[in-house]
């Protein structure tokens, strides 16, 4: 079975190596796909995302790499679209479907960014109920439904910061929430990634989403594919081969 890594970030959007050196790294751990991914963009988080005067020189270099590595390693140019933009998806060979937004008060407020964000986005308008922001988290990610990515992001984002704002996962609001975004999602026959970027960064010790949900994904006859979210080079594939048994 072909080794690939379909969600790999560069120095388009937020990650920190250049397309070419990306593709050398899964080539040197004897990957066989790789997709370099762009963040869509959205005008309210400049500093994450692709900019709009950058993309179709981002498409280019990923059809050179692709003629380039032909024979050695599939490339493929991917979008990482987010819940919130609207750019579109020409020229890209598939979409992967993420939220990383909250709105509230007429602002954007990141799940991932900081802790502290985060915190200030559950303690101004949620009145420091976790669990509370998580049911809009995940009734965002019901909605991916309508959009029709090729796959779903890090599902259950909203736990990155957990070491700094603790929450029992078992907690029925929390449980409710997740099932009901899952069950909608599964409906719908879209993958799901099996994503080890927080644990690559050092904030969890498991993937988005936990075992206990790609186990109920799977029990409801849903697909799970392995992703790294990589950023930097080095994490392509990580904690893969620890991984494998949850998909």
């Amino acid at each position: 079975m072909t080794r690939r890594d379909l969600h790999v970030h560069t120095c388009y959007c937020d990650g920190k190596s250049t397309p070419e050196e990306a593709v050398k790294a899964a080539l040197e751990k004897g990957f066989g796909q790789i997709g370099l991914v762009a963040h869509s963009y959205v005008p309210f988080d400049e500093e994450s995302c692709i900019k709009p005067e950058k993309i179709a020189e981002f498409q280019g270099e990923v059809r050179r790499l692709k003629e380039k590595y032909r024979g050695e390693i599939e490339v493929f140019c991917g979008l990482e679209e987010d819940i919130f933009s609207e750019q579109s998806r020409e020229g890209f060979d598939y979409v992967i479907g993420s939220v990383h937004y909250i709105k509230r008060g007429g602002r954007y407020f990141s799940v991932d960014e900081t802790p502290d964000i985060l915190k200030n986005l559950i303690d101004g308008f949620y009145g420091g109920d976790f669990y509370a922001c998580a049911e809009d988290y995940f009734a965002l990610v019901g909605e991916l439904e309508k959009k029709r990515p090729t796959f779903v992001g890090h599902f259950d984002l909203i736990k990155k910061f957990r070491s700094f704002i603790p929450f029992d996962s078992g907690e029925p609001r929390y449980v409710s929430a997740w099932r009901a975004a899952a069950d909608r999602l599964i409906k719908s026959g879209l993958p799901f990634e099996i994503n080890s970027g927080g644990i690559a960064r050092g904030y969890l010790d498991e993937p988005y989403p936990s075992p206990e949900i790609a186990e109920y994904i799977k029990s409801q006859g849903g697909r799970l594919l392995l992703s790294s979210d990589a950023h930097r080079p080095e994490d392509i594939g990580f904690d893969f081969e620890r991984l494998q048994g949850l998909i």
